[in-house]
């Protein structure tokens, strides 16, 4: 039985089911789990531990390489399961629970997990659950849809627990790409240098001895909510397009551009469909995420070539990509998180980055993981990992939101994520802001001019020029700076006067 899954035979002998491997977990444990972007997570193991916590006490750390699907997150937190939680999550029911601090939360780069667990600055992992598609002779076990963190996981764990998923095909077999650069302070070089190169193996070596469980499972991922252009997020991704096409002309870049990586979510899908309308060839991507837009490309032959960490699509493309995986197979590659992340590879491609915001200041200051400075959204991912270090790194937004009583573009974001160092270009439905080689003066005209909601357009141009008055290198009214969120707050809208 399962004799085609699992290779190596001792461990038929250690097949369980999920509810027997949730009576393994103690109180206070760090638990791993594979994940990234709701692909490739534990489907039927951490549900069942969420299960037994309802009935006795029962809290654990867990840490992913990014969120999981299934409502996973969201059962443990109703379940009182979570005492810890790192380093992103999209569940509201978890959120929730952040806001309110009942679960503490690390939001963290996604590309520095891995280096912060092998330099000793989290406690030792005690289970690590890891999603496979087969376990190999050696023990070493071929991932599923998504990489993140799994083979450091695997590798530092004291133990591991396999789920086993069925329902992924054997096809996926030669996707994976895992390599690491080591341990401080023997870390040796990442060689790609270029976005199609494959460095390593094809499987997460694990030490068989450590496998102290598999839970067979029949699974798909959650599917990705991808929602259909909007005319804004049209509108957005028409400036982009116009702003590639001009550097194209300019000879700043070919029509090839250079290697594109862009966050998830229905503006960076909608970024990456107006690729296909542009005059643009031979694209190829290194990103973290490879949605619905990644394939549309691929399948136009505007795109030759895809690096992530994950696939993460909706269930409509995820049955047309695994039905006929063999046509994409060697026009895809999946990577750790680490290696997907890594700031020497996305410094040496030259990255172009497009990744969303929740709100931008004026100088160029983005806020992606705060609410009104306060409550946590989803977490920073690995925007930041990207900012730093691209050729190009751009920030969308719509400019205004909630029926336009929330401003995009504020005086002083209420939380910094990345700062004004980082941002080279921000794009919202209104127009497009190329902010390199201005000084923060010039780059608050910029921004007001071609980035500002008509309805707030006229109160930030006055702000602005009246701490000019003021005076200081990067001028503000501190005692004004917020009063936008203060006016939110108290009157349901950031305008001065409501309408």
């Amino acid at each position: 039985m399962h004799a085609d899954r699992i290779l190596r035979e001792e461990l038929i002998s250690r097949i369980m089911t999920s509810e027997q491997a949730a009576q393994l977990f103690k109180d206070k444990m760090v638990v791993a789990s594979s994940g990234f972007t709701k692909a490739g997570d534990s489907k039927a193991v951490l549900a069942a531990v969420a299960e037994r916590a309802k009935t006795e006490p029962l809290k654990i750390t867990l840490m992913t390489g990014a969120s999981l699907g299934h409502g996973t997150d969201g059962t443990l937190a109703e379940a009182d399961a979570l005492s810890l939680r790192l380093p992103f999550q999209v569940d509201p029911v978890l959120r929730k629970a952040i806001n309110k601090g009942e679960v503490l939360f690390i939001d963290q780069h996604l590309g520095e997990t891995v280096t912060l667990l092998k330099s000793n600055h989290f406690p030792k992992i005690d289970i690590a659950v890891l999603e496979a598609m087969r376990i190999e002779a050696d023990g070493s076990i071929i991932p599923t849809t998504s990489v993140g963190n799994s083979a450091s996981f695997a590798a530092l764990a004291d133990q591991v627990i396999i789920e086993v998923n069925t329902a992924v095909p054997f096809s996926v077999c030669g996707l994976h790409d895992i390599f690491s650069a080591g341990d401080y302070p023997n870390r040796s070089e990442i060689p790609i240098v270029a976005v199609a190169d494959r460095i390593g193996r094809a499987s997460i070596y694990i030490d068989p001895k450590k496998i102290i469980g598999v839970v067979i499972t029949n699974k798909t991922d959650s599917p990705a909510e991808i929602a259909a252009p909007d005319e804004s997020t049209t509108a957005i991704a028409k400036h982009l397009v116009n702003f590639f096409s001009a550097e194209v002309e300019k000879g700043n870049l070919t029509k090839s551009l250079l290697p594109l990586q862009a966050g998830i979510g229905k503006v960076a899908n909608a970024v990456l469909h107006g690729f296909m309308d542009g005059d643009f060839e031979n694209l190829t991507m290194y990103s973290e995420v490879l949605q619905d837009s990644t394939f549309d490309l691929l399948d136009s032959g505007k795109m030759t070539f895809a690096s992530g960490s994950s696939i993460t699509v909706s269930e409509e493309y995820y049955q047309k990509i695994f039905n006929n995986f063999e046509q994409y197979k060697d026009k895809i590659v999946l990577r750790p998180q680490e290696i997907s992340n890594a700031g020497e590879v996305i410094r040496r491609l030259g990255i172009i980055a497009i990744n969303t915001a929740l709100e931008c200041d004026i100088y160029g200051n983005v806020n992606s993981t705060h609410v009104a400075g306060t409550n946590m959204m989803n977490g920073i991912g690995g925007s930041g990992d990207f900012a730093r270090n691209a050729y190009l790194s751009i920030f969308v937004t719509q400019s205004a939101a909630k029926s336009n009583t929330i401003s995009r573009i504020v005086p002083m974001v209420s939380h910094v994520d990345h700062t004004e160092h980082d941002v080279d270009v921000i794009v919202t439905e209104q127009g497009l802001a190329d902010l390199r080689g201005l000084a923060p003066r010039q780059r608050a005209k910029v921004v007001i001019e071609n980035c500002v909601h008509p309805d707030y357009k006229a109160e930030l141009l006055d702000y602005h020029e009246r701490a000019c008055v003021r005076g200081g290198q990067t001028p503000h009214l501190l005692e004004e700076a917020f009063s936008w969120y203060g006016r939110l707050r108290e009157n349901g809208t950031m305008k001065k006067f409501a309408d």
